[in-house]
């Protein structure tokens, strides 16, 4: 008898367990959107420990056993909704829900009542969801972790750096010119001439919702890629009427420190003045003064910010969303030293064993974006951004400079002045045309306009009597003037068609036919002019820090100096005709994906083609004029795949072929003088073609947790290097240094909840860790830069690993969030950690060891104190390590010291309050 029922019973549990399941299917909807679908949104089947959330398009899919079930709806910032349900077998339940804001009353409107890209599990979700192979930055990870501009938060991923005192970033150890910058998927021009990107740090988290990087190619994007693309998707704001007040203050304990803190005099604390180049410079002197003036190294930030939306017609949605921002940061260096050009034997031809640096920068922002929502069908959005940064500094360098200074007296000055002023228009647009085919559009028009108005070299001998400034060169005390206009048009257009639905009504494929179109121009101007004292007038004793008491127009008619340009004096026919060269960049691009869903394993199969042309026209000091074309006709294939281990597992593998073209300043015979050396292009100089190969193993145990592994390698045909030419000046110069270079590596990034004591209203430790290890090698012959091009250069070394490439990479944060008063109170903390090990920064030649910068170790503390529902404090500590920043030459007879400096640390208050 007993075991009849034990048969019996383990009957009904094996026909339990077999029971067929039922289906709860529907879409969540914005109440305040006019219904429109709600992404990310949670939906929890209560006391079952089952949840999901709603895909890209609002809905949601649950198989469960027949029975009666309570279904809660959430969205952070939204007010919860419930639904009684009653499953049976093999039927499909519809549940539609729209949810909404209500009476919900919000901290930070910008963080959570925007958009749910900017939400961590949003972005985690989407990862977890999408076919290409992609990483991105929410704003509300950016201020946990207490960043303040692009720059800096796309170092929290894996396998990225920040170059050293710039915002230019190297992704899997492959610097500026293997990357690409995007704005809402348009690009965007660079404000720099020696670079391809846009300084990503100019980009405040104001203006952002979302960073996202693209390490894996695929078609849609432009083929220039082989290390990241960076994608800024800007601000939309869709909720209710907010306005949004921020103040703040920040020191730098350098600058703090200094008894006196000292700017050439001119330029005002907006960042919006400048200087331009005088009227008949070589015939009167009507240059700027020289002379300095005491700052009080107290910087200050202030912005506002609002939103709001209103409903147009039956279906209509009108969104607005503004914010302008203003902000300032003193900064010095200090107890630092530096050299120039050394040889093998570790002979510099400057050795300054002072070096220190005063700097003050401005970053003025304004943005505005329109969305208008026509219907659940199309939808319109007009951004325009507008960006003026200036960067103002004073350079002094004391010790031995070869000729000028052989006993250690020298000293060199330089003021240095650049204004940035950028302009960024977008229109972008997105149809539905039934269930079948969807329409995006994009275009832009950008400007960008850089000048260094007046930047002043000096270089002094100090004697007995005084100082005397150095008469060798003419060169050695000048006034350079430069200036960039570039503007840029581009056109993205697509069509997805999906095709072949499953059982349940899903589409398994899709198709995308698409078209880029990008037209760059470029003009750079520089003119440079030398003084020289006259004879009779060497020896004339000089206050560096009272220089118009020499410099002046009446020394200047006196006959006491002389100003000439590189053609020479006023007696030369169009002496003052300044060096300039004109880029021009043309691409037209077509592209096809193709998407098919088997089971588990989803592919993209994508095929790209591009026709290039690069054209640079110059007039130079090297080679009077000249010009050059660059032509290329590109054909991309790329294949992304995932397979679906599990609900929570997904293996991803991407292969793609890419390019990577030169620059327009690498091309021309461009000469820029450095304080330690001189730069000068290669019109010889051509693209290197790039194959990509990635591997990708990813596991997400909750919806705010990720463990991933990825293994990738690259294979690179004609790298592209900068490296020091066989020339008097050891002149700098760009050329393909080999014929092949690789990269492999791995990546790990773990984010892990470690304690929760109340999911919604108690405490929260939580982690974040990213690990990446990379090898890079590439090949160096002397012989092939001979044959293509007019330069020579002895390398020391056969080999060598790539420029900017770190062995090992480490991010790391832990946070700790605390909520309490009903969630009208709360304090999140995050420690935040960075490391990056030693990377070459220049490849060594003439039997000189490579330039190397040394590991870096920097630790910041962020603390957020939401002091009620509409104030809010910030204090956060950067830089708390103050790690000496070191580069060294590494000869064979011992490393040789090339720079070091300490940064200091950085401290910031700041209020915001919300109305």
């Amino acid at each position: 008898m007993k075991f009849k029922l034990i048969v019996i019973t383990l009957l009904f549990t094996v026909l339990g367990f077999a029971q067929t399941k039922g289906t709860i299917k529907g879409v969540v909807t914005d109440k305040d959107l006019n219904n429109e679908p709600l992404p990310f949104a949670n939906v929890v089947v209560k006391g079952q420990n089952i949840a999901v959330n709603t895909d890209e398009n609002g809905s949601f899919s649950i198989a469960i056993v027949p029975g009666e079930y309570i279904l809660e709806f959430s969205f952070l910032g939204y007010e919860n909704a419930t639904e009684k349900v009653i499953v049976k077998e093999n039927e499909t339940i519809i549940v539609n829900k729209s949810i909404g804001s209500g009476s919900y009353t919000l901290q930070d409107v910008v963080i959570q009542n925007n958009t749910s890209r900017e939400k961590e599990t949003a972005l985690l979700l989407e990862q977890k969801n999408a076919v290409e192979i992609k990483q991105s930055i929410g704003a509300q990870e950016m201020s946990k972790k207490g960043v303040s501009d692009v720059a800096a938060a796309v170092t929290k991923t894996t396998g990225i750096t920040k170059q050293e005192g710039t915002g230019n970033i190297f992704v899997r150890g492959l610097g500026d010119r293997y990357n690409s910058t995007t704005i809402n998927g348009l690009p965007v021009p660079s404000n720099n001439p020696e670079k391809k990107n846009i300084n990503l740090d100019i980009f405040s988290t104001d203006i952002v919702e979302s960073v996202g990087i693209d390490k894996v190619y695929s078609s849609k994007l432009y083929g220039d890629f082989a290390g990241g693309n960076v994608d800024i998707v800007s601000k939309e704001y869709k909720g209710k009427g907010f306005v949004k007040i921020d103040v703040g203050s920040k020191g730098n304990t350098n600058a703090l420190g200094l008894d006196n803190f000292s700017l050439q005099k001119g330029q005002d604390i907006s960042g919006f003045s400048t200087t331009t180049q005088p009227n008949n410079p070589l015939t009167s002197y009507n240059f700027a003064t020289l002379q300095l003036e005491s700052k009080t190294p107290f910087a200050g930030n202030i912005g506002i910010s609002a939103g709001d939306s209103y409903e147009v017609g039956k279906e209509g949605k009108l969104t607005v969303f503004g914010t302008a921002n203003y902000s300032n940061e003193f900064n010095a260096i200090t107890d630092g030293s530096a050299k120039g050009s050394v040889n093998g034997l570790g002979v510099a031809n400057k050795d300054f064993d002072s070096f220190r640096q005063n700097s003050f920068n401005t970053n003025t922002t304004i943005m505005g974006n329109i969305g208008y929502k026509i219907n659940s069908n199309n939808k319109i959005n007009f951004n325009s951004i507008f960006i003026n940064t200036s960067n103002q500094s004073i350079e002094e360098y004391e010790g031995f400079i070869v000729d000028i200074a052989n006993d250690g007296n020298g000293l060199l000055r330089r003021l240095f002045y650049e204004k940035n002023e950028l302009l960024i228009n977008q229109l972008l647009g997105e149809h539905k045309f039934g269930e079948k085919y969807v329409a995006n559009w994009g275009i832009s028009y950008n400007t960008v306009e850089s000048d260094q108005p007046d930047r002043v070299q000096n270089i002094f001998r100090k004697e007995t009597a005084g100082f005397i400034l150095s008469n060798i060169s003419r060169p050695d005390n000048h006034r350079y003037f430069q200036n960039i206009n570039e503007d840029e048009i581009a056109a993205r257009a697509s069509v997805d068609y999906k095709f072949k639905k499953n059982n349940e009504g899903d589409f398994l494929g899709k198709v995308t036919f698409g078209y880029n179109f990008r037209l760059k121009n470029r003009d750079l101007s520089a003119n440079q002019f030398n003084f020289r004292a006259n004879q009779g007038f060497e020896t004339t004793v000089v206050d560096p820090n009272n220089l118009d008491l020499f410099y002046n127009p009446q020394n200047f008619a006196n006959g006491v100096f002389e100003i000439t340009t590189f053609r020479g004096n006023n007696q030369v026919p169009n002496a003052t005709r300044p060096q300039s060269y004109e880029g021009e960049l043309l691409i037209n691009a077509g592209f096809v994906n193709t998407e098919y869903k088997f089971e588990k394993l989803t592919t993209v199969v994508g095929l790209r083609t591009e026709q290039i042309s690069q054209k640079v026209n110059w007039d130079t000091q090297l080679g009077d004029t000249g010009n050059d074309k660059l032509e290329k006709t590109a054909f991309l294939p790329s294949l992304i795949m995932k397979y679906e281990l599990s609900e929570k597992q997904n293996l991803r593998l991407g292969f793609s072929k890419t390019y990577t073209l030169p620059q327009f300043k690498e091309r021309a015979l461009f000469l820029y003088e450095e304080v330690l050396q001189v730069k000068i292009g290669n019109p010889d100089l051509y693209e290197s073609d790039d194959y990509n190969l990635d591997l990708k193993w990813e596991f997400f145990p909750k919806s705010d947790e990720v463990v991933s592994f990825t293994a990738f390698g690259k294979y690179i045909q004609n790298p592209i290097n900068e490296i020091t030419i066989a020339s008097s000046t050891n002149d700098v110069s760009f050329v393909n240094t080999g014929d092949t270079g690789y990269a492999t590596g791995a990546e790990l990034e773990l984010r892990k909840n470690i304690y929760n004591q109340d999911k919604d209203n108690g405490l929260k430790l939580s982690s974040g860790l990213n690990v990446s290890y990379l090898y890079t090698s590439q090949d160096l012959d002397e012989q092939k830069i001979q044959n293509e091009t007019n330069y020579n250069v002895a390398f020391t070394d056969t080999n060598s690993a790539f420029t900017g490439a770190s062995d090992l990479l480490v991010n790391a944060d832990v946070t700790l969030f605390k909520e309490w008063n009903e969630k009208n109170n709360s304090l999140t903390s995050t420690v935040a950690f960075t490391y990056f090990s030693d990377r070459i920064n220049a490849i060594g030649t003439n039997g000189n060891g490579n330039l190397v910068d040394k590991a870096v170790a920097t630790l910041d503390l962020v603390n957020r104190l939401k002091i009620n529902k509409n104030l809010g404090l910030s204090v956060i500590a950067r830089n708390l390590l103050d790690p000496k920043i070191e580069r060294t030459q590494e000869n064979s007879n011992g490393d040789v010291k090339m720079l070091t400096y300490r940064k200091g640390m950085t401290f910031s208050l700041s209020l915001s309050y919300q109305f």
